[in-house]
């Protein structure tokens, strides 16, 4: 029996979560939280792909895997006007100090102690 997947560390939760193209075609194209981060991690924050693996508390095959997934989704959306929603994953906020280029002054590390579950752990499949 395969084990479960492991939970992927993030700085923050998206307050935007869907973006339509101007013209919308009807269809979206889903982006799951941990695969906004790898590109966030990336192309946002200049991070190494090793770096950024740790900070996500994941190998950096999976993160190499994660990040491919998450251009190619962005890049379909944008070529062919799909609207990007972003929600759903397995993932678990960062506590602080999450060790983000931010310096925790954007991060969710607010919401964290806010959340009525005690902000540790998520499993989102939400669609909002």
């Amino acid at each position: 029996m395969p084990r479960g997947q492991k939970c992927r560390r993030v700085c923050s939760v998206p307050e935007n979560r869907l973006f339509t193209p101007q013209r919308p075609c009807g269809r979206t194209q889903v982006l799951t939280v941990e695969e906004l981060e790898a590109v966030r991690l990336c192309d946002l924050e200049d991070l190494e792909q090793d770096e950024a693996s740790v900070s996500m508390n994941v190998s950096r095959a999976t993160f190499q895997r994660t990040l491919y997934q998450a251009r190619k989704k962005i890049a379909e959306a944008l070529c062919a006007g799909l609207a990007i929603k972003i929600g759903g994953g397995n993932y678990e906020l960062a506590q602080y100090p999450c060790g983000c280029r931010r310096k925790c002054g954007n991060c969710r590390f607010e919401q964290t102690e806010k959340n009525e579950t005690g902000g540790k752990k998520y499993e989102d499949s939400s669609n909002d």
